[in-house]
């Protein structure tokens, strides 16, 4: 039996350094002033302290696969991945596709090359608000068993405004997101007479597993009698257990939060042989480096523009978090 270890981090503004040549001009005006003072040594140091935690991952061995958002473009997510390829020894590739989000931040999914293939096609969707907003990125893995796995990374609208105010446009994308779901179960059951594909959710997604743009409108619960019994294509969520637990994804003052998530399709978490892939494990990892304090606050970087936040032996103002998934031979 094969393992495949899934990792998700959103890794707090990833930008590439101040004036660089590969942003382009409309987001250089946006930028300017959230980046006086971002430049080569300090990006540097943030890649730096994030490869320090990604290399530790899978048991030092490094993630098989990695989503992340809240980067800019391709290139400091390369550089990043250098970095961590020097320690692990691993051939990673990157997919990533930009987006008209106002703050330049977008999701990129990591894999060891050596151990997928894919026809490096994505799928990306701007969920429109008055301006685009964050995206949902879509890739397929075929294993070197020959099996899919179907990914989608998600950064849903913020809270920002307040969590309720802002709680509309979460759930839009939860509602387009459940349609993306029965989209893609129809185009396998046509294509490969497919009834039960593997599909794989992670994310930011800016609420709780209870909140309603997640049971209501992305249909995802925590119930696994109603997934088995669903006719409709319930997904299941796989963080409910990490509810009131000693660590949050994310804290904000005394709030402990778990939007960082992982949420599957049934044929991960119903035993038959007739699917290939089972949930093994999902974890938090809160290493030591990453919390402080009384309520485990992850440890931000922060940015030289905002002297209250930026901290360079910091990470991230969120968890990463863990999926392994066992492969029948």
């Amino acid at each position: 039996m094969k393992q495949h270890h899934i990792y998700w981090w959103n890794l707090e503004n990833l930008f590439d350094i101040e004036n660089s040549p590969d942003r382009p001009d409309w987001f250089q005006k946006t930028i300017k002033n959230e980046l006086k003072g971002w430049d080569s040594l300090v990006l540097e140091k943030k890649l730096t302290n994030l490869c320090q935690i990604i290399s530790q991952m899978n048991q030092n061995q490094g993630p098989d696969i990695l989503g992340v958002c809240e980067i800019e473009n391709e290139a400091v997510v390369v550089k990043l991945m250098a970095k961590v390829t020097a320690i692990t020894g691993r051939n990673y590739a990157v997919l990533h596709q930009d987006t008209k989000d106002k703050r330049g931040i977008d999701i990129a999914i990591i894999y060891d090359s050596d151990k997928y293939a894919t026809d490096g096609k994505v799928f990306s969707l701007e969920i429109m608000k008055r301006n685009a907003t964050r995206d949902l990125f879509q890739v397929a893995f075929t294993t070197q068993d020959g099996n899919e796995l179907v990914l989608i990374g998600n950064h849903w609208p913020s809270r920002m405004g307040g969590k309720f105010e802002s709680e509309p446009y979460r759930m839009m994308v939860g509602e387009t997101l459940s349609y993306w779901i029965d989209r893609i179960h129809e185009i396998k059951l046509k294509d490969n007479n497919d009834k039960n594909p593997a599909i794989v959710l992670m994310g930011d997604f800016n609420d709780n597993p209870y909140d309603r743009s997640i049971t209501d409108y992305l249909r995802a619960t925590g119930n696994l009698q109603k997934v088995k019994n669903a006719r409709s294509h319930l997904l299941f969520n796989l963080m409910f257990p990490f509810l009131n637990s000693k660590y949050g994804t994310h804290v904000y003052g005394s709030e402990q939060s778990i939007l960082d998530q992982f949420i599957v399709s049934k044929s991960l978490v119903v035993n038959s042989t007739s699917y290939p892939f089972q949930v093994a494990a999902t974890n938090l990892l809160p290493f030591p480096e990453l919390v402080k304090g009384d309520y485990n606050t992850p440890i931000r970087f922060g940015r030289p523009s905002s002297k209250s936040t930026f901290n360079e032996a910091g990470f991230s103002d969120h968890l990463p978090i863990e999926l392994v998934i066992n492969e029948r031979d």
